[in-house]
């Protein structure tokens, strides 16, 4: 789907509230309710728009512990990096899994209560995964930065 300056208006208003009406939705992009809910169907249709979802404060839940773990598995085979993220797409604890270039075949994220949170999370599940060969966990201080907007450049 090839978007237009209107798809791309349409996107950073809903990155921003994705609960406003199509109406308010339709006044700030520059067209009528009907058009404007066509648009949003269809790139929701495309998958381009892929869900709805409240932003929540981690720390306010009672999840205050990011933990980024680096893992290194003992082989690189197409069946063992699908058997790993398989695995980790089970477990809620880890919020983003991204397989990475590098040193290191992946880099997850994960947020729990408290250290002994992290433990279990380790001796339970993660340890017991097979074909992990090494774990590094670095822990964050304090967020700098978290964003669920993409930077949107309109069309040249």
């Amino acid at each position: 789907m090839k978007l237009d300056s209107i798809d791309r208006k349409i996107i950073t208003a809903l990155q921003h509230d994705g609960r406003m009406t199509t109406q308010q939705l339709g006044d700030r992009v520059g067209l009528s309710p009907s058009p404007c809910a066509r648009r949003v169907r269809l790139l929701e249709e495309a998958s381009i728009i892929k869900g709805y979802a409240a932003v929540i404060d981690e720390a306010l839940f009672g999840l205050p512990i990011s933990a980024f773990a680096s893992i290194k598995l003992s082989r690189q085979h197409e069946d063992d990096l699908d058997r790993f993220a398989n695995a980790v797409s089970r477990w809620p604890e880890v919020v983003d899994c991204y397989l990475m270039t590098g040193q290191r075949d992946y880099l997850l994220r994960i947020v729990v209560h408290d250290l002994a949170g992290y433990e279990r999370f380790l001796k339970e599940k993660l340890t017991r995964l097979e074909g992990v060969a090494s774990i590094e966990t670095s822990f964050a201080l304090t967020q700098v930065k978290r964003s669920n907007h993409l930077p949107i450049i309109s069309e040249a």
